[in-house]
């Protein structure tokens, strides 16, 4: 991906509709309620909706008590209000769920929903850039293309990075922020658009160009010479449906580079998908437990190793405080079966897993159903994984803009090439 180098905070992916604040896991085979929205009565009867989200509760909650509520009072009272419209079931759904204490357990808008669909689902409609208030020549433009996908239609358009975004479809940028003129390129996969370009040393010009389907990259990876060690990097930034397809091309590519040992960077990664989670484990891990749920009834679940792991060179971890949910499982499943080196700072620490229900407006739950373990039972509930070999300072986030990561300016990555460097890469064999 051709990246502009920039502030963190100063850009807007116009590839996702956005990201839920609160990190979470999702069963790849979660089963809807209602299966078939356009054909349910419920679309226009906002009693009705009240009652699909409370039975939705009532069935998946992984908390038998209700946190020590009647819930079929709350049904109760539920059914005996007057609702005009859909907004005022989803303020009765919302105060009813906060009745649960569980912060990831929640309703979600049509668009919120969409947002989480597009999250997980890892791919997008629309043509493949990034944009962010101007970094550099602002006069020629308030906003800036800072990332172009590759092989995306801007891509192949010849789009640049750098570009500053004039127009839309004939409608001015200039008044326009960054959210306002990512609205305008989103829509439909086939639909055509224009926009008008200012470029250093071409001026300005339009591009025609149709929006498309986009796989949204959750992984990238280099090749870090690190002295002796030749060390393959792979930052993973979500758990989406494409994350183990493209983690395992990314371990098979830096495999014919013939790299020496493995950085795996889930930091900042809020999570996703728990099979996604569960197959990348997989791929470092010949035998073992990966993971360990409870639901509401008491059934407990192992997911194993499967003897297909497709690297067992070593391995280092980089955490911290905002790697949760997936994220955790995986490297509570690395630390525990001692295959690699947890470096940086404890995780975020959400044990619980949800899964996903759309309702028949469009709008959608997200059902916390059971508890999960670490192989070693741990629950890391509000705790977190501990790191092997913990590091003070500031997560990738929080280094000098993104280009600091792996540099010397990255004291996690730097003390994971320590280990390399002194054959120190388990956690059986390091210490605090």
């Amino acid at each position: 991906m051709q990246q502009l180098s920039r502030q963190p905070l100063r850009r807007l992916t116009v590839l996702l509709s956005g990201l839920l604040a609160l990190s979470t896991v999702f069963p790849a085979n979660a089963k809807p309620l209602q299966e078939v929205v356009a054909t349910t009565p419920f679309t226009n009867n906002p009693k009705a909706l009240v009652d699909e989200a409370w039975q939705v509760v009532n069935r998946e909650y992984v908390d038998g008590t209700f946190n020590k509520n009647d819930w079929q009072q709350v049904r109760r009272e539920l059914l005996a209000r007057k609702y005009a419209n859909n907004l005022e079931a989803h303020a009765a759904i919302r105060q009813s769920l906060r009745k649960l204490g569980d912060p990831y357990t929640r309703f979600m808008d049509p668009r919120q929903f969409e947002s989480l669909t597009t999250q997980t689902n890892g791919e997008i409609t629309g043509i493949g850039i990034s944009l962010g208030e101007a970094i550099t020549d602002p006069k020629a433009g308030k906003i800036q293309i800072l990332e172009i996908v590759e092989k995306s239609p801007a891509d192949k358009a010849g789009i640049k990075v750098g570009d500053h975004l004039l127009s839309v479809n004939g409608k001015s940028t200039n008044t326009l922020n960054v959210s306002e003129a990512a609205k305008l390129i989103k829509g439909e996969a086939g639909q055509p658009l224009t926009v008008r370009l200012s470029r250093v040393g071409k001026g300005v010009f339009d591009i025609t160009l149709k929006r498309a389907q986009i796989e949204v990259s959750s992984v990238s990876y280099k090749v870090k010479q690190e002295n002796k060690v030749k060390v393959g990097y792979i930052k993973l930034v979500e758990f989406s449906s494409h994350s183990s397809k493209q983690m395992q091309d990314a371990i098979q590519a830096l495999n014919r580079e013939k790299v020496n040992a493995f950085v795996l960077d889930l930091r900042g990664n809020p999570g996703g998908l728990l099979q996604n989670s569960i197959e990348i484990a997989r791929m470092f891990l010949n035998q073992g437990v990966i993971v360990k749920t409870i639901d509401r009834k008491g059934r407990s679940d192992e997911s194993r190793a499967d003897q297909t792991a497709i690297t067992e060179l070593p391995l280092a971890v980089l955490v911290d405080g905002s790697s949760a949910s997936a994220s955790e499982i995986l490297a509570g499943a690395i630390k525990d079966n001692k295959r690699g080196t947890i470096v940086g700072s404890s995780t975020f620490g959400k044990a619980l897993v949800q899964s996903v229900h759309p309702l028949s407006d469009k709008s959608g739950l997200a059902v916390t159903v059971a508890h999960y373990y670490t192989p070693n039972g741990t629950d890391i509930g509000h705790k977190g994984v501990s790191p092997d070999v913990r590091v003070a300072g500031l997560g990738a986030d929080g280094l000098e803009g993104p280009d600091s990561v792996t540099t010397s300016q990255d004291a996690a990555y730097q003390s994971a090439v320590s280990l390399f460097q002194t054959g120190r890469t388990t956690a059986a064999n390091v210490t605090d």
